[in-house]
Formats: structure tokens, sequence, C-alpha cells
């Protein structure tokens, strides 16, 4: 699977992103210059490994018969500096009812290996490069 997304500017620090027909909106808080009409960038950072942890907990739950309405996911993140990044996220997985113990090693280990939380694993090439405007 590949994919192409786009990303105008819309005004001060808000942007839209066009994704496969769906738009997201990113902006920055008051206190750091924006809006705060919509999370920032680094938020649906965080947001995307939160959410791909997620659906990974549901399929197993789903594919081993198990009961996976209430499950939910909470994030944590703290930034660090030189250079400015995400530098840790601690992540939280809320399991249902009714989940057997024996089951939870599987369902962290396979949670733990949803394609978000690889690739920051094994980082993917990033390219820049540079277009006249049009």
């Amino acid at each position: 699977m590949a994919g192409t997304l786009r990303v105008a500017h819309q005004g001060g620090d808000r942007f839209t992103i066009e994704i496969r027909g769906h738009t997201v909106t990113v902006d920055q808080p008051v206190d750091g210059g924006g809006e705060d009409t919509a999370p920032t960038p680094t938020e649906l950072f965080v947001a995307g490994l939160a959410s791909c942890v997620a659906f990974y907990a549901r399929r197993y739950l789903a594919r081993h018969q198990l009961p996976f309405e209430g499950l939910e996911v909470a994030a944590e993140f703290t930034m660090a500096t030189g250079p400015a990044r995400v530098g840790a996220v601690d992540v939280t997985i809320r399991m249902p009812e009714g989940v057997p113990a024996e089951r939870l090693d599987a369902l962290l280990a396979v949670a733990s290996h949803c394609t978000v939380h690889n690739s920051l694993e094994q980082p993917p090439v990033v390219r820049f490069t540079l277009e006249e405007g049009r």
C-alpha cells in the first residue's frame, strides 16, 4: 500500500490535510501563536500511534472472539529538545471486561507491533524537495 496526502495553508498556523477524500485540520495552541482550532501536528503524530495500537488490539480481540466494547488506548507524551521532537510516549491499553489474563501478553505483543510503532522502531527514509510555486 502506498499513499499520498496534501497539506494546504488555511491562514495563520492552520492547515488542512487531504487524505483519500478525508479532511483533517491542524493548528497551534493560542500560546504557541495559533488559534487552537484543531490538534497540533505533534498531537496527530501521537494520535496516529495510539489509534494504530487500538486498531491492532481490537482486531486481536475480535479474531479471538473476545470482548472489545469499551477498549480504549491513552497516550501521554513528553517533548525533548536538541532537536525538538517527541521524547517519550507512554501508551496505556485499557482492556474491556472479560478478557482472560492468559490472553494479555499476546495482545500486548500484537498491539506493540502496529504499523506506526514499527515505523518508529524502523524509521522510514524521508526525503525533502522544493518545488517552485505555481
